[in-house]
């Protein structure tokens, strides 16, 4: 079996980082696109390249010819009322979740269109864009973004790269801390999803790996909903 090849924008921490882990374990070629390089390999596999998504245009140096995946990770919980949003707030999240995204894309989609087996991009949403919730203007609006270029992205490059979002809810993740910081805050996020708890990022890089795989194939533009039924159902007691 040939060595699958893919490219990990966000790499270092939360989902980003748990998907590093399960394709190292698998063996996989990993290239991990961050702002700060490790001084020392983290996961036998894995090459971490200087990556800035939110001023390189450029391709990243150290790439593969051929890239079989790529998963763009980086994003934002900028949670405040509308009152006291700036207009910098949004652009500085649309620029994060959004463009970040179609530079990544724009800079990788050569090595894409190489793959032999036909290459799969992940992309990130939320489960605020179809499920309103207050205080989420700005992130809810970036993401939704997000899933629109997913669904064109995902028609122009059929049949030879697939192109899906995962829209998670809360996970237990760095990026989450500040929403989890206490036990009080914890439990209230726990009781608020039908399931009864709050996701983990393993779950998530599960997804994502899948999303890869050549499992998942003949899957592509769709927005996967992984926010334990918050989405999806009320439940009534």
């Amino acid at each position: 079996m040939d060595l699958k090849k893919y490219f990990i924008v966000g790499g270092t921490s939360g989902i980003g980082l748990e998907l590093v882990k399960l394709l190292s374990e698998r063996q996989e070629a990993v290239y991990v696109g961050t702002r700060s390089v490790p001084d020392a390999v983290q996961h036998q596999g894995v090459q971490y390249l200087a990556y800035d998504v939110s001023t390189d245009d450029s391709e990243p140096a150290g790439l593969p010819d051929t890239l079989d995946g790529l998963v763009y990770c980086p994003g934002s919980i900028h949670l405040m009322p509308l009152q006291r949003l700036k207009p910098e707030d949004f652009i500085a999240d649309f620029n994060l979740n959004l463009l970040g995204a179609v530079r990544t894309i724009k800079a990788t989609l050569k090595r894409l269109r190489k793959s032999p087996t036909g290459a799969s991009i992940v992309l990130f949403s939320t489960v605020a864009v179809q499920t309103g919730m207050p205080f989420h203007a700005s992130v809810a609006s970036a993401k939704g973004a997000v899933e629109g270029l997913t669904r064109s992205l995902a028609a122009e490059f059929a049949p030879r790269i697939r192109v899906n979002a995962i829209a998670p809810s809360l996970t237990d993740t760095p990026l989450a801390k500040d929403l989890l910081s206490t036990d009080a805050k914890r439990e209230a996020a726990t009781e608020r999803h039908p399931l009864k708890r709050i996701g983990t990022p393993q779950e998530i890089a599960q997804m994502a790996a899948f999303l890869l795989s050549d499992e998942g194939s003949w899957i592509s533009g769709q927005i996967i909903s992984m926010d334990g039924g918050m989405g999806a159902m009320r439940t009534f007691r």
